[in-house]
Formats: C-alpha cells, sequence, structure tokens
C-alpha cells in the first residue's frame, strides 16, 4: 500500500515570535498599544501579546482576526465581499471565530500557507500596518 504525503513548510514558535515582535515595534513606532496574534495553519496558537495600555479585548480580537485570514486572504476588504453575496454574513456571521473585522494577514510561505497574524487596538489602518509589518519579517526572515 502506496502512503500519499507531501512536505509543506511550517511555522515554527521562532517564526512566529518574528511575525509577532516585528507587528509589536511597529505599534510602538506608532505610539498605539495593540495586541497582536499569530496562528499556526490549524488556527492554534503560537504566540500573542498585549502591550500595555492595549484594550482588554485586543488579543481575542487579534486570535478572531487571525483565524479568519487563514481563510487565505487578508481580513480588510472581507466584509465588502461577503456583503456581495445575498445571505453570505449571516452566515459568516455565525461561524464560530470568524470575524469581519479587518487586520489579520495570511502568513504565506512558497505560496503556501503556514498561519496568519491578526492585531487589534488600534484604528483599521494602523492595524493593517502592524500585521503587515509581521508579514514583512518572515519574509525578510526567509531571505
Amino acid at each position: 500500500m502506496t502512503v500519499m504525503t507531501t512536505q509543506a513548510p511550517k511555522l515554527t514558535h521562532a517564526g512566529a515570535r518574528a511575525v509577532l515582535d516585528a507587528a509589536m515595534a511597529r505599534a510602538r513606532e506608532l505610539a498605539v498599544p495593540q495586541g497582536a496574534a499569530v496562528l499556526d495553519e490549524g488556527g492554534h496558537l503560537l504566540a500573542c501579546s498585549r502591550m500595555d495600555g492595549a484594550p482588554l479585548p485586543s488579543v481575542r480580537a487579534a486570535q478572531d482576526k487571525a483565524f479568519t485570514a487563514l481563510l487565505g486572504l487578508p481580513t480588510e476588504g472581507l466584509s465588502a465581499a461577503v456583503t456581495a453575496v445575498p445571505g453570505l454574513n449571516e452566515v459568516m456571521a455565525g461561524m464560530e471565530r470568524i470575524t469581519l473585522l479587518g487586520d489579520g494577514a495570511p502568513l504565506l510561505v512558497e505560496g503556501r500557507l503556514v498561519g496568519a497574524v491578526g492585531v487589534g487596538g488600534g484604528t483599521p489602518a494602523q492595524d493593517v500596518q502592524c500585521a503587515q509589518a509581521g508579514c514583512a519579517a518572515l519574509e525578510r526572515a526567509r531571505g
């Protein structure tokens, strides 16, 4: 019997920390207290942080944003796409851990989804900047 497998890149804890640290560094540059979370491709928490002064629910919101980004698309703009399909908004709203808030981004390596980062606590634009900084850190680390 032949077993079929594939090799796929995996996000390590060190990689997740690099993403998280870059997102938090950008938040410090913006002087905006943030919460951030990095999940693996299965939606499991690898790293999270809440800066002093960040809203208490920011980490939970960040985890949900990251989970939603595991759909493979940045969550900014997802709301518009979902509302364009009749009834999809109601379906998505009823799904646990799915949010139509922006500011989550998928983490891709060699075109494969390895995880996601979510950020919350600032304005949508600030949160997106922090999430993008995290994504860029993963790309830089890979060379």
